[in-house]
Order: C-alpha cells, then sequence, then structure tokens
C-alpha cells in the first residue's frame, strides 16, 4: 500500500475551490486537524456557520479530492465551525448538519431500512452504560430482532473492546462504509477509525459531524432497532441525536446511590426537553453476591433508580447485579448475552430488552426530530 502523508493530502486540497471559489481550501487556511490511520483519513475544513448546509457539496468535493490518492481507502471529512464575535443582528440559528431526510407523515423514521432508534444514556460516566447497551443490544437480537449498535462516544468509544471487534471497516463505494459485525448484530464506532490509544482532540461541531456521518454514511439496513451508545452527560451528541433522527426512546442507565440518581435525572430531564420519550430506567451495579458464601452486599446501595422511576412517572426496567463474570466477559470481548445466553446474568439483560421492545412496539416509537435553537 502506499504510504499516505501530510503534504500529499495538502497538495491535493489544493485543487479545490474555497467556499466562494477564490483561492483554494489550504491557502484559505480552511483545513485542520488531519488524521491519518492506515488507509482511512480525516480531517476538517473550517466554515461559517450559517453556511454549513449550503457548503455540503464542498466537504464531498473535498472528500472525493483525497479519495483519488493512492493508498487511501476511506475519508472521514468534517465541516466545522466557529461563530465569530461582533456586533450587529443576532446570528440565525445555528445548524448542526444538512438536515435529515424528511420524516413521513406515518412517523417513518429517518434512517432508511432501520425501524426504530433507541439511545442508552446516562448523566455521569462510571455506571457501566456501555456495557448494559451492548447487552441489550444483545438481548434485542436474542428476541429475533434485527440489531445494529453505534457507539456515539467518540471521545471514548468502547464498543470495540465489548465486542471483541478490531480492524477498519470496508467501504460499499468510497464514502459509505460498511458496520462490522459480532454476536449477529451490525456495529460502528470510532474506535475502528484509529487506534485505542489515539486521544480525539476535536470540538464540539466535529463531533457532531462524525456522529452525523456514522449515522448518515454507514450501511446500516435492514434493521429493526438501532441502539445508540451515547457518551455520558448531556452535551453535543444528545442534542445531535435528537435533532437528527426520530428517536424512539432513551434508556436510562444509573447506579443506585444519590450522586448518580442526581446525574440521571439531568439525563432524564434533558431527553423530555427535547421531546424523546423515556423508556425506562436501568439499575446497574444494583447488588452483589458474594461467590464465595453467597452472601448479599449493596455496595452502592440498593433500589433507588426504581424509587427515581416510581416517582418521576416513568418505567423501571430492572436491575443488574455487580458480578465479577459480568466484567470478565465484558473485558474479554464475550459480552455476558452472547458467551452465557442462559445464564441468571443473561437473562436480566434479556428481560430488559424485552421491556424495551415492548415499549417501542406499543407507541412509545419514533417520533419526528425536534429542532433545537439555542438563543
Amino acid at each position: 500500500m502506499a504510504s499516505i502523508d501530510r503534504d500529499a493530502i495538502l497538495a491535493r486540497l489544493t485543487d479545490v475551490p474555497g467556499p466562494d471559489g477564490n483561492g483554494n481550501l489550504v491557502s484559505l487556511g480552511l483545513i485542520s486537524d488531519i488524521v491519518i490511520h492506515g488507509g482511512k483519513v480525516m480531517f476538517s475544513i473550517t466554515v461559517d456557520a450559517a453556511r454549513a448546509n449550503a457548503l455540503e457539496p464542498l466537504r464531498e468535493q473535498a472528500a472525493a479530492a483525497v479519495q483519488a490518492l493512492p493508498g487511501v481507502e476511506s475519508t472521514l471529512v468534517i465541516l466545522t465551525a466557529e461563530r465569530k464575535g461582533g456586533a450587529g443582528a443576532p446570528p440565525p440559528p445555528r445548524p448542526a448538519r444538512p438536515a435529515p431526510p424528511a420524516t413521513s407523515a406515518s412517523g417513518k423514521p429517518g434512517i432508511p431500512g432501520v425501524g426504530a432508534i433507541i439511545a442508552v444514556a446516562s448523566g455521569k460516566g462510571g455506571v457501566g452504560k456501555s456495557t448494559t447497551a451492548v447487552n441489550i443490544a444483545l438481548g434485542l437480537a436474542a428476541n429475533g430482532l434485527k440489531v445494529g449498535l453505534l457507539d456515539a462516544d467518540i471521545y471514548g468509544p468502547s464498543v470495540p473492546r465489548l465486542l471483541g471487534l478490531s480492524g477498519k471497516p470496508e467501504t460499499q463505494d468510497g464514502r459509505t462504509l460498511k458496520p462490522m459485525e459480532a454476536f449477529g448484530i451490525k456495529a460502528m464506532s470510532m474506535g475502528f477509525l484509529v487506534e485505542e490509544e489515539t486521544p480525539m482532540i476535536w470540538r464540539g461541531p466535529m463531533v457532531m459531524s462524525a456522529l452525523t456521518q456514522m449515522l448518515r454514511e454507514v450501511a446500516w439496513a435492514p434493521l429493526d432497532v438501532l441502539v445508540v451508545d451515547m457518551p455520558p452527560g448531556t452535551g453535543d451528541a444528545q442534542l445531535t441525536m435528537a435533532q437528527q433522527v426520530p428517536l424512539a426512546g432513551a434508556v436510562i442507565v444509573s447506579t443506585p446511590q444519590d450522586l448518580a440518581l442526581i446525574d440521571a435525572r439531568k439525563g432524564l430531564a434533558m431527553f423530555r426537553k427535547v421531546d424523546v420519550p423515556v423508556l425506562g430506567i436501568v439499575e446497574n451495579m444494583s447488588y452483589f453476591l458474594c461467590p464465595h458464601c453467597g452472601g448479599r452486599s449493596d455496595i452502592f446501595s440498593h433500589g433507588g433508580a426504581r424509587h427515581e422511576a416510581e416517582r418521576l412517572g416513568v418505567p423501571f426496567l430492572g436491575e443488574v447485579p455487580l458480578d465479577l463474570v459480568i466484567r470478565e466477559t465484558s473485558d474479554a470481548g464475550r459480552p455476558i448475552v452472547a458467551s452465557a445466553p442462559d445464564g441468571p446474568h443473561a437473562r436480566v439483560y434479556r428481560d430488559i430488552a424485552t421491556r424495551i421492545g415492548a415499549a417501542i412496539a406499543g407507541g412509545a416509537g419514533a417520533r419526528p426530530a425536534p429542532r433545537i435553537v439555542i438563543e
């Protein structure tokens, strides 16, 4: 394979005119954050936030130019914008990225061939959200559904490790990525595109653009359900998901203690604020059973998530124990639902998945994505 270097990329991008046809992307200083990983090239183009939609053809032209370089297998090109200060009229609402395909009056989802999209989220990190998301996806698949899993945590992707996947995804046409597959589900993650130790030092708009491309430029279809493992918190990724696709609902993961529940409330409130149904709350690390004596210990308290669900009027989906085997199988890339499908822990996740499936089928389903305007 021919080696790819930064100078060759910049040389090719000098052939791409600037946004107004004057100069080129390089001479105007619009190219930044070039990342080269094997045959994958990623970079960003800085544009005016108000013109992001109109300049989508420019992004595609830049991607095609770099794609033509020897050794380049695929490209990820991101439009990023930084608002400049100054007096004058208030700026228009900032579009995150090109608008998704229109949602039909019947409420069909915005990604062709994908039946329902659900977000698995948490108010804070460290509560086992990614492990829960993976096992929920496998539980849905075990219940007979065609399932995909999108790792939306750009900064800390966990899905490759949890599913035991490595290598780079192939492309269908130089632009559309084929998702990786494991245990009968399709998966896509930024972790497939960069080394595990590589930090993603990206600004918010770049994260939003990358997430949108992993939604729109991946061959997901046909799927009954796309499970999205959200990053912790209530930031850009959550808003992008709420705006870009009609979410069928969100699942909130929390541990039982008060500190975690405080943040879980924020996550739940955010989804309600953007009109996304909350399918329920999962209490992870709910209790610990000693493998030696069989004694039970409520290390992080117990029942807090159930009580919170009752107080807020949302379903309680189930309790997942704190157990060594769940951690070991997750670290080994053999999630418990796949490696021990008939065991008690797998049954817990499958029961949770069954309740989620019933909630989607019962009418919590996809609704048109809201427009988010920050004033």
